[in-house]
């Protein structure tokens, strides 16, 4: 596995986030600077996500349609890819096939 598939000296909350009946699930990290950050698995729905915080949601596996809170127009991305969100803002994500494995990066 290559180094980039690893975040390094996080402190790894036990719970997990559980959202929408299970459709989205995440545990939450904290860096040793303070950083926060989330890891987590959407399974195939469409959701909408409301943030207090602007975000960078980081693509890991997967692939899945995104209309940011106000936009009309559906974004693809996958693995490899980002995209941001302001903060209090919303997005709806579709994830349709295959489960969409992320990072979300906050701040």
């Amino acid at each position: 596995m290559s180094q980039e598939a690893f975040i390094e000296g996080a402190t790894v909350a036990k719970a997990a986030n559980v959202y929408f009946g299970g459709k989205c699930v995440s545990h939450s990290l904290t860096l040793a600077d303070g950083t926060k950050k989330s890891i987590g698995v959407v399974l195939p729905a469409t959701l909408t996500f409301s943030t207090d915080a602007p975000e960078i949601m980081e693509i890991v596996s997967g692939t899945c349609s995104v209309r940011l809170g106000g936009d009309a127009e559906w974004r693809n991305f996958e693995a490899g890819q980002q995209f941001e969100v302001p903060g209090k803002s919303n997005f709806d994500i579709q994830v349709v096939g295959a489960p969409l494995h992320y990072v979300c990066h906050f701040g």
